[in-house]
């Protein structure tokens, strides 16, 4: 399997203000942020900082992740 070329980011609004970001297809990898750019700013540097620790450890980014989209029921 090749490795991805885009990892997808989650951002969620927090209730006191700010983001936390995940990643749903890289396990551990999660940020935040006190602005949307703030957020998106650290998701980068996150995510550089992860797969150069995956490239290290000889461990591929590929996730076998498989993904659906469902209709929310009526």
């Amino acid at each position: 399997m090749s490795e991805p070329t885009d990892i997808e980011f989650v951002f969620e609004p927090q209730d006191d203000g700010g983001y936390s970001v995940y990643a749903p297809d890289l396990p551990g990898l999660h940020t935040e942020g006190d602005t949307l750019d703030e957020a998106v700013a650290n998701a980068e540097e996150a995510l550089a900082l992860y797969v150069e620790g995956l490239r290290e450890d000889g461990r591929s980014v590929g996730t076998g992740i498989v993904r659906r989209r469902f209709s929310i029921p009526a």
